[in-house]
């Protein structure tokens, strides 16, 4: 039977993590408890912090008993990856602790399959989660007061956390069976009228999974491509780039394109929003870019036209990416404008911009007969772009048009 992993320092956390375990049990759902303490002093756990440390590539002694406390707990982070990771006996993960027990947890956490249950009991799950979250389903608790006791308040939290990991365990997961194959698409509010188009036009064929291009959503996209969720990808908002060369607080990770390199599957990509980075507000703009064509898009958001060299840059990094793709890959070039403000009398309508993107990725990808690069004379939220973008997809993935 499937069990809740309920992980945690020890020699630290020991009677705040038998709490959790025990209600959990106490709702039916078997548990144990994992001790990622990195001093292996602790002797009361189900699963020692010994046995998890022998899960690293240089064993258990890579991990323990080290001076340096933040490469011990870095080497216990890698040694809970590949058990959790191993495991085939996982009903959901729950962890308790402070900043580097988050650290260590979730590192774990985020290479665990979408869909299975974690959450990440923690004192800073108030701030910004981004990097204990990354491209995973995990759910952040806020502690509100320090996991260091039992007390009034963290009885309470802590109880809502077993609860709410015991229920989630135990639910029937939801079936699936008859769905439709799904596919990704990528969407930013300059390309909302792109992607709403095809989804309209492949609804009746596919479950579509949109992600919002904000850093975040590339990798999640990429992050179902590898576990096989996904089976194909219309990406025409690649703008995640844009942000990663120039310095934009949207950016991709150097690994974009990599699931569609390691798995092959159909691939259909554009140049959307590549006109641009992001910032937050204005005021935020870094000093360097202030005398820059800057357009303000909400009062959260402030939008940088990219200039002819930055464009060059993004052309040739795409590209250079896309020739490791072994499967089926299509890229268009919306030839009328890549979104929704970069058309004629647009703000960023830049026609010398948009040709060295256009000329630099034609340069730099080198087309076979599975890889090609496709120019379309449309804007990027005409239908008749969208009729491209299913069409290539249709053919590449074998289905009829």
């Amino acid at each position: 039977m499937k069990k809740v992993y309920v992980v945690g320092t020890c020699d630290t956390k020991a009677d705040e993590l038998r709490y959790v375990r025990d209600l959990v049990v106490g709702d039916g759902v078997p548990a144990v408890l994992v001790d990622v303490g990195t001093r292996d002093a602790f002797g009361g756990a189900d699963v020692s912090a010994r046995e998890v440390a022998s899960f690293h590539d240089g064993g258990a002694d890579a991990v323990l008993g080290g001076d340096d406390r933040g490469a011990s707990v870095g080497a216990m982070a890698e040694a809970l990856t590949s058990y959790l990771t191993t495991r085939d006996d996982i009903a959901g993960v729950v962890g308790l602790g402070g900043s580097g027990n988050t650290a260590l947890v979730t590192q774990a956490m985020r290479a665990l399959p979408v869909g299975l249950p974690k959450l990440m009991v923690s004192t800073v799950a108030s701030g910004n989660v981004a990097p204990y979250v990354g491209a995973s389903d995990s759910a952040m608790m806020y502690s509100v007061v320090d996991i260091a006791g039992l007390n009034r308040i963290s009885r309470t939290v802590l109880a809502n956390a077993a609860h709410a990991i015991a229920g989630m365990a135990a639910a029937e997961p939801a079936d699936t069976s008859d769905e439709k194959p799904g596919i990704g698409l990528t969407m930013f509010g300059v390309t909302t009228e792109c992607v709403n188009q095809l989804r309209e036009r492949m609804a009746a064929s596919h479950e579509c999974y949109v992600f919002h291009a904000t850093g975040t959503g590339g990798r999640s996209m990429e992050k179902l491509v590898d576990e096989g969720l996904i089976g194909g990808a219309l990406d025409v908002t690649t703008t995640e780039v844009a942000d990663f060369l120039v310095g934009g607080v949207f950016p991709c990770t150097d690994d974009r394109f990599g699931a569609i390199a390691r798995t092959g599957v159909p691939y259909v990509g554009s140049c959307g929003a590549l006109d641009m980075v992001n910032f937050g507000a204005r005021e935020t703009v870094p000093e360097r870019f202030r005398d820059r064509n800057l357009y303000v898009h909400n009062l959260q958001v402030t939008l940088m036209r990219t200039t002819v060299e930055e464009n060059r840059r993004i052309g040739e990094w795409i590209a250079e990416r896309l020739n490791r793709c072994g499967g089926p890959v299509r890229f268009l070039i919306p030839e009328g404008g890549v979104s929704a403000i970069d058309a004629p009398g647009m703000p960023f309508h830049d026609p010398d911009a948009d040709a060295a993107l256009f000329e630099t990725l034609e340069a730099s990808l080198e087309q076979t007969a599975k890889r090609r690069l496709i120019h379309v004379p449309h804007h990027i939220n005409d239908p008749e772009f969208a009729d491209a973008v299913v069409a290539h997809y249709r053919e590449i993935a074998g289905e009829s048009r």
